[in-house]
């Protein structure tokens, strides 16, 4: 990229200046930078100017935040116990450090001793947040671990996954918002929102296309960009606009041949001038590989490293600006970015220290969380709610006598009271498998008080089926675990499979509970009469779930991923790389595009176990049939919803958008959601608003989204298959710029009568 077009699209949004400027040396109480009262690009100038060459370079170079003897390193005295990493301040100039603390629902301890870690809160997985499909929970979820963060001395919170799960067996599903940009781009972007009210900087990741763990850091992604605009892009493009979040982290792999961290369409075309964003990119741990390149194509900061003489900024970039390989107009514009986060954000007057945490309130959010997020994918003959009438429970398999299970690597938090299963292998990374001690049982036993609450460990099928046998209800848990660095086959052990098919047979009241990381496949599930999807339901997961299967909460959830009959339904049924010596590159060719889980099932016409967007209730929801209205060229949906039930729940509509003739990458979109809360024969009104771009086409060649004039047809439904008969609106045709932002930016979804979910983005809960 020629220097000149690289300058100017960076400078878009940054407000700092094109050439370095001397820097100006203030007295500790004259710092006009300090003034609140001034507009951040101000700020951010003013600052600028007052810096150093050598201070700048500090801001752009993070190290691991904890010893590593393996690699003879040693932290900095001032990095927090257990951080993922750290970048020195400038205290002359009031510069705070950089504590970055590892995340994905709440504070992560990367530490080697593994006897003291940090305890602290667990939000259920991200893609349970998505199941919940409530903005607003998701905001709440995010301002209490943004919280915990900031008690904890972080005011870097690495967390905000948004990949969409094009491959269900990738290690890091558990910790991403499902497969829809619309979903995952509203659910991510409203826990950053949460997160950074606390004035802490969060992290948008992995930009983009991490959606496998086989070979991240060889493999390289092919897909078209304009279907990669339409797919993994919106959802970051989404995110980004709903939270505006500080940083955003490029990911490992390749994409079209060049390295995510040292990609300048990427980071510079798309991310900055496109979107006009405003924050600093930072790499993965160890994910920058070049000086120049990198730095060039709009690479901010570099992170993770233990070795002095590895980082290919600091040192080795100052002798690239001196040899005019790199223009000193792109430092002070890496230094800016950074700066506009810190100012922005809050972390500059804001500075963060350590304090007590409320763990008994943040409990309660995680538990709320937990109750919404799980689905509901079965339940014939009503067997849940558990009838107060029985009097014998069976309780198998899982570790359900000790707690729940959470999801492993870099997003592992550890829990009050420690790890309650501990010795499964792997216990070295990206283990420890890490049980957090709160049972499902000792709940379930605290909800039937009357009744035998009897286990099994489900180590021996044929005493697990005796014990279901003689019990009213048998309860089975089932796990699997996942974990960063690694992929997993959608499967439950054999054991475990045979386990349900034993129970089963004994026992035609049997429900099995799933701990998963995302879809798996279920054999039996034909065969036992209820099936909950708990996902990692985190810090109080045992009571989440306890409350759902008695009927203390109604069930809500809804699937944010597609599960399928059968490996051979996924667009690649083998994974790419499986079978490959670990150092040889290979390509992944995203052929799909666009056409991410649901919309892959509708264009190929395959019939899956359980569709997108599906989730049972103990009550029953009416909805009247959609009409449509054009206002000032925006697409807005009306319609009705009651509960027609006995009991008060939640109902969460779908919109679903297509052109009549089916010419998209498939034949509809999801074009907007709601969810909202009824007491029994209550009715609401609702309105929902497309974004235009859900109606559209990108276009390269056109400069932006562009949509036809013609016959759009709109769905109303519950799921991605259970859809009214559709209503057709005529359009007139349209092009949107590629800077194209919706009026709602910035805000997050409505979520009316919701209870238990008063936080906003204007009146956070904490």
């Amino acid at each position: 990229m020629p220097h000149a077009r690289l300058i100017a699209a960076l400078m878009l949004g940054a407000a700092c200046p094109a050439t370095a400027a001397p820097p100006v040396h203030y007295a500790a109480d004259a710092r006009p930078w300090m003034n609140a009262a001034l507009a951040t690009p101000d700020r951010v100038r003013l600052l600028l100017a007052a810096m150093t060459q050598a201070e700048k370079l500090t801001l752009v170079t993070g190290w691991f935040g904890t010893d590593q003897p393996g690699d003879h390193f040693k932290a900095d005295p001032l990095a927090r116990y257990g951080s993922a990493g750290f970048v020195a301040g400038v205290p002359r100039l009031g510069i705070p450090p950089q504590w970055q603390s590892d995340a994905g629902v709440g504070v992560a301890t990367q530490n080697v001793d593994r006897e003291h870690p940090l305890e602290r809160t667990s939000l259920p997985s991200g893609i349970a947040l998505a199941a919940s499909w409530n903005p607003r929970l998701a905001f709440t979820g995010g301002a209490m671990i943004g919280s915990e963060a900031r008690a904890s001395g972080f005011d870097v919170m690495l967390t905000g996954g948004v990949d969409l799960v094009r491959d269900p067996r990738g290690g890091r599903t558990f910790e991403y918002g499902g497969e829809d940009p619309l979903l995952a781009g509203t659910m991510v972007g409203a826990a950053v929102q949460g997160i950074e009210s606390n004035h802490i900087v969060a992290t948008i990741k992995h930009y983009a296309f991490n959606d496998q763990e086989t070979g991240r850091t060889i493999l390289d992604a092919i897909v078209d960009k304009d279907q990669a605009r339409m797919s993994d892009l919106l959802a970051f493009q989404i995110a980004l606009e709903r939270s505006q979040a500080g940083s955003v982290m490029c990911s490992y792999q390749h994409l079209n041949g060049d390295y995510a961290c040292e990609h300048d369409w990427l980071l510079t075309d798309v991310l900055k001038r496109d979107w006009g964003w405003q924050g600093f990119v930072m790499s993965d741990w160890g994910a920058t590989h070049s000086t120049v390149k990198a730095a060039n194509a709009g690479l901010d900061q570099e992170t993770g490293y233990t070795d002095p003489a590895k980082p290919y900024f600091g040192a080795k970039l100052a002798a690239a600006i001196k040899a005019g390989q790199v223009p000193q107009a792109r430092l002070d514009d890496m230094a800016g970015r950074i700066l506009w986060s810190l100012f922005a954000k809050g972390v500059i007057d804001d500075p963060v220290a350590i304090s007590p945490i409320d763990f008994a309130a943040d409990a309660a959010v995680s538990r709320a969380a937990a109750t919404e997020g799980a689905v509901l994918l079965r339940n014939e003959g009503d067997v849940l709610p558990i009838a107060a009438t029985a009097r014998r429970i069976a309780v198998i398999g899982g570790h359900a006598d000790a707690g729940v299970l959470s999801g492993g690597g870099s997003a592992q938090v550890y829990p009050q009271g420690g790890n309650a299963v501990p010795g499964i292998a792997p216990t070295s990374w990206p283990g420890p498998i890490v049980y957090l001690p709160f049972s499902p049982m000792t709940a379930i036993q605290r909800n039937a008080p009357k009744a035998a609450v009897n286990f099994s460990a489900g180590t021996d099928p044929a005493a697990a089926a005796k014990l279901a046998k003689d019990s009213d209800v048998a309860v089975v848990f089932v796990t699997q675990w996942m974990a960063e660095s690694q992929d997993f086959p959608v499967a439950l052990s054999d054991e475990q499979n045979a386990l349900v098919e034993a129970v089963a047979a004994a026992n035609p009241r049997t429900v099995v509970v799933l701990e998963t990381g995302g879809p798996v496949l279920m054999p039996w599930a034909n065969k036992v009469a209820g099936i909950l999807e708990a996902w990692y339901p985190g810090t109080s997961g045992g009571e989440a779930i306890a409350d759902l299967l008695f009927g203390r909460a109604n069930p809500s959830g809804r699937l944010p991923v597609t599960f399928m009959a059968g490996t051979d339904q996924l667009p690649r049924p083998v994974l790419d790389g499986i079978g490959l010596p670990e150092t040889q590159p290979f390509t992944v060719d995203y052929a799909e595009g666009a056409a991410v889980g649901y919309k892959w099932f509708d264009k190929k016409g395959l019939a899956p176990a359980y569709p997108f967007g599906f989730g049972l209730s103990y009550t029953h929801f009416t909805m009247t049939p959609p009409k449509a209205t054009l206002d000032r060229g925006e697409l807005t949906i009306g319609f009705t919803v009651t509960n027609s039930g006995a009991r008060a729940g939640m109902a969460v509509p779908q919109l679903y958008v297509g052109p009549a003739d089916g010419g998209w990458e498939a034949p509809r979109r999801l074009g907007g959601f709601a969810k909202v809360a009824l007491q029994p024969g209550q009715t609401r009104s609702l309105t929902l608003t497309v974004d235009p771009r859900l109606l559209a086409r990108f276009d390269t060649a056109k400069g932006g989204w562009t949509r036809p004039a013609g016959t759009y047809r709109v769905w109303l439904g519950t799921s991605s298959r259970d859809l009214t008969t559709p209503i057709d609106v005529q359009l007139p045709a349209r092009l949107l710029p590629v800077t194209y932002k919706p009026d709602h930016a910035g805000t997050s979804l409505p979520v009316m009568g919701s209870p238990g979910t008063s936080a906003t983005p204007d009146n956070p809960a904490r």
